[in-house]
């Protein structure tokens, strides 16, 4: 059996060695290359952009504008379609204008030479003023459509009352979860807290920019298109839906992902596709750096005022919670995920969740790993972890008293089916760094739970074995993290053939069967099962087949190593190749041996997380060293242990960028502060401490083999866990993302101030 076991990823060699071509190295005759114009103002109106010096560079061969793709030429319905600006902009940095020439280079200087002529209007940068009554509106025409990918990556978790009112501004969308009375279960409470903590917008920083490339085919009028994407499908129908075409001509070919995280799912293919269509020949766009961090889809930033009640034992009585998120200028942001993981954690037996999405004039922001879920869980694991102190109870035995099992019900009226939340919360409590509490000076332990729900969608998957034994499985799923790996162990354990015997082949839109989005931790749980009921309709073919060969009953014989073996023989008696040939030749009387599988899960598989961080605080100057990380994950069943460690410790370094790190920053006019890695602060190796990853396992019932979803999870603790452990060396409590030097000098300075005086006034 390949389940369990620890198989590197099967296109590690190509990626690390630089052998694997990406969307940028592709190559396609007659290629114009295109490079945009940029607004230099977050929100103004378009008098004129004047194109005649760029049309004179050498090798430029057209700019074009809104006016002269009559696609744009209407009020954006998404992000995407918004790359040509039409009359106004409404981000700093949205492209205007696009120069189409000959080599980079020449698109490059053609861009320089575009006179855009822009007359400001006012500009909300900060959502609470964008939310208030007399704010301007960022659309007065009406609100554009909300982007999919938050809701690609998590199936709709229905149940909450809102949504925008007829006349509500900027307020793009509302929702509402509540249960019992909050009010009754205040006056229950022996301690009420109340904080307001705050999250910055967070690129996703992968190392691949956007990139897309479109052909048409003047013989048939069908439109190809390459890009790196997580989502081919989807890509399809926004394209069609775009250009008012029927899908059948549209084809998408997934070129290698060179990272994504949520943030590469469809941007730049409408502009592209109708590039192509306009010029009549192929067209590739990929993005600078600077122009990556100013029209990319990030994480939202996030206001969120939470405030609890609990009795002196550690019982929890009482929730109320409002969260703002900031969208930018396009809808679309997780604020329901959020809502509804806010009280999907503990046992409130009271709670009232309202959460709010506001526009401001920023670029559309999108889905960055476990969308909505960091945010939350930094504001409840920071509040949590402060009302165990302040009861003076043990932060993790707190969590466990009110920790939900299965059973519990859900904000949207479901119930957990069984889930890992307390395992990994019990696998954190026997660690050494929890147990013994080991702290030098200025030192601090830190705990946090996460999680995800995991997402849904429909896929199907084809397996063929050949002649020679090889096993195919035909996918239209991205692989971003090594899912292919998996599937070809699921698939090898099934049907009793070596790991390196089966090929995974990733279909285009075209030819593979529907897949959905690699997003949401549901790949493995969606592309996969439906992999294991290819694999094990392909297994019953074959042992028909044997079974009349040798006149045996089926389930009187076993595959093992691609053997066919009588149980209890110890002889082979026939090999796969030789019962799949007897289907693939001239008057052959069996058919072939391909397995059909699909799958529509219509329950969610949710993942759990606990971290464990150890850090060191200079109170001199603020500064924070992280000395070591522990995290504990609930992954069902682990398929490949090497690459789900691989996903936490990823994720682990990710969630510490979120808490000490990584902000996108607008000055008072949205101009972008951040555009560049010079100024955007990640997490360096030096920075990483070590990550000691436990797996632990609590089988999904409807996962293949019991599998859960491992990317979003990893990510959610980090920032909550860095907090908590400042909280405990410091003994001040850091509310707002990124925790900088900064902050923490100005917060212990306060502290002190604030002791000192209270010394003074009362004594010891």
């Amino acid at each position: 059996m390949t389940i369990g076991q620890r198989i590197p990823m099967r296109d590690g060699r190509l990626k690390v060695t630089g052998q694997l071509k990406f969307g940028a190295d592709l190559r396609l005759p007659d290629l114009l290359h295109a490079r945009l114009v940029l607004s230099p103002y977050a929100h103004g109106r378009i008098r004129a952009i004047r194109t005649e010096r760029a049309r004179a560079v050498p090798g430029v061969a057209a700019v074009l504008t809104a006016a002269d793709l009559p696609w744009f030429q209407r009020e954006p319905e998404s992000h995407a379609r918004a790359l040509l600006a039409w009359e106004r902009v409404v981000y700093y940095g949205q492209p205007v204008a696009v120069v189409l020439a000959e080599n980079e280079a020449a698109a490059a200087d053609g861009a320089t030479q575009v006179e855009v002529d822009i007359d400001p209007l006012p500009v909300l940068i900060d959502p609470l003023q964008a939310m208030s009554e007399d704010a301007p509106w960022i659309w007065p025409g009406g609100r554009p459509g909300v982007r999919a990918d938050a809701g690609a990556h998590a199936a709709d978790i229905g149940g909450s009352e809102g949504g925008p009112s007829a006349r509500s501004g900027n307020i793009a969308d509302r929702a509402h979860y509540k249960r019992g009375d909050v009010t009754q279960g205040f006056r229950e409470a022996d301690l009420i807290l109340e904080f307001t903590y705050r999250t910055s917008s967070v690129h996703q920083a992968y190392i691949e920019p956007h990139t897309a490339a479109a052909a048409l085919d003047p013989a048939t009028e069908t439109l190809t298109l390459w890009t790196s994407t997580q989502d081919p499908f989807g890509v399809r129908e926004e394209v069609a839906d775009f250009l008012g075409w029927p899908e059948n001509r549209i084809r998408v070919i997934p070129t290698p992902v060179g990272g994504g995280f949520g943030g590469k799912f469809t941007l730049l293919e409408p502009l592209v596709a109708a590039l192509a269509v306009h010029s009549r020949r192929p067209v590739r766009l990929t993005l600078a750096r600077q122009e990556e961090f100013l029209i990319g889809t990030p994480a939202h930033a996030a206001i969120i005022t939470l405030k609890t009640g609990a009795r002196r034992d550690g019982t929890l009585t009482a929730l109320q919670a409002r969260l703002i998120f900031d969208a930018g200028a396009f809808p679309g942001a997780p604020h329901r995920i959020a809502a509804h993981l806010l009280g999907s954690f503990y046992r409130f037996p009271h709670y009232e969740i309202e959460a709010v999405e506001v526009l401001t004039n920023k670029p559309g922001v999108g889905a960055y790993r476990a969308p909505g879920a960091p945010q939350a869980l930094f504001a409840l694991e920071s509040q949590m972890d402060e009302m165990a102190r302040q009861l003076g109870l043990d932060p993790l035995e707190f969590r466990l008293r009110n920790a939900m099992e299965e059973g519990d019900e859900l904000p949207n009226g479901k119930r957990y089916g069984p889930i890992g939340l307390r395992a990994c919360l019990e696998a954190l409590r026997e660690h050494p760094l929890w147990r013994e509490r080991r702290k030098g000076p200025g030192e601090g332990i830190g705990l946090a739970v996460g999680g995800w729900h995991g997402g849904l969608e429909p896929a199907a998957a084809m397996c063929h074995v050949d002649r020679d034994g090889v096993v195919r499985i035909y996918t239209g799923a991205v692989d971003l993290q090594g899912t292919h790996t998996a599937m070809a162990q699921l698939a090898a354990t099934i049907l009793g053939v070596p790991v390196e015997q089966v090929r995974i082949l990733q279909g285009d839109t075209d030819m593979a069967p529907y897949a959905g989005a690699a997003g949401g931790s549901k790949t493995i749980y969606t592309v996969g099962l439906a992999v294991q009921r290819a694999a094990e309709e392909a297994r019953q073919q074959i042992l028909r087949i044997a079974s009349e060969c040798l006149e045996v009953a089926p389930e009187d014989l076993e595959i093992r190593d691609g053997r066919i073996y009588v149980r209890g023989v110890p002889e082979p008696r026939m090999s796969l190749g030789e019962v799949a040939g007897l289907s693939q030749r001239f008057g052959g009387k069996f058919e072939p041996v391909v397995g059909r599988g699909s799958s529509a899960q219509t329950e969610q598989a949710p993942g759990f997380a606990a971290m464990l961080v150890r850090v060191r605080v200079d109170p001199e100057t603020g500064h924070v060293t992280v000395r070591e990380a522990v995290i504990a994950q609930d992954v069902g069943r682990a398929i490949n242990p090497l690459l789900i460690e691989g996903q936490m410790h990823g994720g682990a370094a990710q969630g510490l960028g979120w808490g000490l790190w990584e902000a996108l920053r607008y000055d008072e006019n949205g101009v972008a502060l951040t555009a560049s890695f010079v100024d955007y602060a990640l997490p360096i190796a030096s920075e990483v401490p070590p990550i000691e990853a436990h797996i632990v396992e609590v089988p999904s019932p409807h996962g293949p083999f019991g599998a859960r979803g491992v990317g979003e999870p990893p990510v959610v603790p980090g920032a909550a866990a860095v907090a908590n452990a400042i909280r405990d060396a410091l003994g001040v409590r850091i509310t707002e993302l990124p925790i900088t030097a900064e902050r923490i000098w100005n917060a212990f300075t306060a502290h002190l101030i604030e002791e000192t005086r209270f010394q003074y006034e009362f004594g010891s």
